[in-house]
This record gives C-alpha cells, sequence and structure tokens, in this order.
C-alpha cells in the first residue's frame, strides 16, 4: 500500500510549454518510488495519452461548475474512492516534489491525527524537458538555489491530510484563486494542526503565462475567483500561511513565532476559528482593518441598492 495518493487536474496538452512542464512535474512524482500512486483527472485535450505515455492512472469524468471547470469537490472523492492509501495530496499540475515531501509527511503523521499540511514554494524559469536519471534532486536543488526565486507567503500550491478529512466541500473551482485560502481556513475551524513545512518541503513551481485561462488573464481576475470566495464564505475566509498554526522543523511540529503580526492576527481571526460566528468576525475585521471595512460595506450597499432598483 502506497504512504501517498498524488492527484491533480491538469491543463488542457495543448500548449507546447504547459505540457513540457506538466509531464516534467508528472515525472518528479512518478520518480519518488513506490511509496505514491499518481491519479490524473479530467477530460482535458492530451490528459489520457499523457496519462498512459507516462504510465499512471487516469479518472475522465469530473464534476464541472457552468464554465467546465472541475469543482475541488469532485476532485477530493474521486481520489478517496479510488484509492487506499493513508495520505492524499492534492497539488498543482506544474509543481516539482522532491522525496522530502515523503518524509515530512510520515513526520507530521506520526504527531497528529488530522491535519493539513501546506507551504511556501519555489519559483523557477523551465523551459526544456528534465532528465530523472540519479542525482536529479540534487541538480534541481541546486538550480534553484542559483537562479530560483522564493514565492511570496499567500496561499499554497499543495495539501498533504488524511483521507478522512475534507470530506465536506463547497463547489468551489479548481484553478481559480479562493479555494486554496478555504482550504486553510476550514482546517483551522475544525481545530486540526494545519503545519506550514516551508522549511521542510522544497516544491519547486515552474513558470507559465496565463494563456491557457479565459482572455489570457490570471487565474484572480476571472469571476469564478469571485464565485470561489462567496461560495467560501466571503472574504474573511481567505486565510494565508500566515493563518497556519504549527510549523515542521527538524521533524518536529512545533508553534510558530509568536510576533506581533502573527499575535494579533490571531486575535483578528479567533472568533471565525473558534466561535465559529461570521458576524463576530466581520466586527474584529472592521476594527483591524476600519478603511477596508468601510469600503467593502460602501460596495455591498451600492450593490444591494442596484439590485433593489432593477
Amino acid at each position: 500500500m502506497s504512504l501517498l495518493t498524488i492527484f491533480t487536474a491538469p491543463k488542457p496538452f495543448v500548449n507546447s510549454h504547459i505540457a513540457i512542464i506538466q509531464r516534467n512535474a508528472i515525472r518528479s512524482w512518478k520518480a519518488l518510488g513506490t511509496e505514491v500512486e499518481v491519479i490524473l483527472m479530467g477530460e482535458e485535450t492530451g490528459l489520457s495519452e499523457a496519462a498512459q505515455e507516462m504510465g499512471v492512472r487516469h479518472i475522465a469524468q469530473v464534476a464541472r461548475n457552468a464554465s467546465g471547470t472541475p469543482l475541488v469537490s469532485s476532485l477530493f472523492e474521486l481520489a478517496r474512492r479510488n484509492s487506499n492509501s493513508p495520505l492524499l495530496l492534492y497539488v498543482n499540475a506544474d509543481i516539482l516534489l522532491l522525496s522530502d515531501v515523503l518524509e515530512a509527511a510520515r513526520q507530521v503523521m506520526a504527531q497528529a491525527e488530522k491535519f493539513l499540511i501546506v507551504g511556501q514554494r519555489w519559483d523557477l524559469d523551465v523551459r526544456e524537458p528534465l532528465g530523472f536519471e540519479p542525482g536529479w534532486q540534487e541538480r534541481l536543488i541546486e538550480c534553484v538555489q542559483n537562479r530560483g526565486r522564493r514565492h511570496p507567503r499567500g496561499g499554497s500550491d499543495y495539501f498533504i491530510f488524511p483521507r478522512d478529512c475534507f470530506t465536506k466541500i463547497p463547489a468551489l473551482a479548481i484553478g481559480r484563486a479562493g479555494w486554496d485560502n478555504w482550504m486553510i481556513y476550514e482546517a483551522r475551524r475544525n481545530g486540526w494542526a494545519v503545519v506550514d513545512a516551508s522549511e521542510a518541503i522544497m516544491i519547486v513551481h515552474q513558470d507559465h503565462d496565463y494563456s491557457h485561462l479565459p482572455g489570457g488573464q490570471p487565474h484572480y481576475r476571472l469571476p469564478e475567483t469571485l464565485e470561489n470566495v462567496r461560495l467560501g464564505g466571503g472574504s474573511r475566509t481567505i486565510f494565508t500561511l500566515l493563518d497556519t498554526n504549527r510549523i515542521l522543523l527538524n521533524g518536529k511540529l512545533q508553534k510558530p513565532k509568536l510576533t506581533w503580526k502573527k499575535f494579533w492576527r490571531e486575535v483578528e481571526i479567533f472568533p471565525l476559528i473558534s466561535l465559529h460566528s461570521m458576524i463576530l468576525g466581520h466586527l474584529t475585521y472592521a476594527v483591524f482593518h476600519p478603511k477596508k471595512a468601510y469600503r467593502e460595506f460602501r460596495l455591498w450597499l451600492r450593490e444591494r441598492n442596484s439590485a433593489l432598483g432593477s
């Protein structure tokens, strides 16, 4: 039995650069050995052929929203039903993984029953197919150290969790902003260990453009992103790596350093994660961010009046 089932919903294998980096990513997962199983999901052009070529499982039928984008809830349920590993790992299809992901997963599983592992990524410009002969991980690490860039601490590109977690998910669209932030919020709301493994796991994002999206726009500008935020509970549920409650250092789960920024953020989100009160969450947000709250209120009032007048 594998330790980890890695699953993802790749983009179409039409754009030559997207095809190259997705094949690189999937091959890096395969190179982790027998402790992982890989499942590709969706009916995107070229996906079935790519799965067959690389010798990984393919599940075609995935529930989608009205825009045709796969739903997170469907992907997670399919992964659960079609695997028996104790842990599941959703990762974006442009991310290179190394063996440290397996060690970190084992370490956290030994110290927590229910958890979510997330982390910061490195960005790297990759234009050619990568080789995965012996020594490939050392070569990649050296390349990242020389040419890579640490991405800002926002959401996450990967999520490791026990198979009995995240069984109820709103109709969030994959590949659009907001759903990754909701994952962190939901785990904190449920009282799980939300582990920032940035120092333990190196994940490498291969740079790409947004030509695969409608109008070539970044995902955070699409209407589906706004819908994701709405379905996830609104802007208060946009949690980031700042909102994790554990870090993985030297194989041990520890509480993150309590800086002033972290302290006041925990005070701000307390009504949401401990009292489960969105109303109090709005009030504390207004206390900490009065100008932003006022702008949001004016926008809400304008939209409300517009709806009533139409």
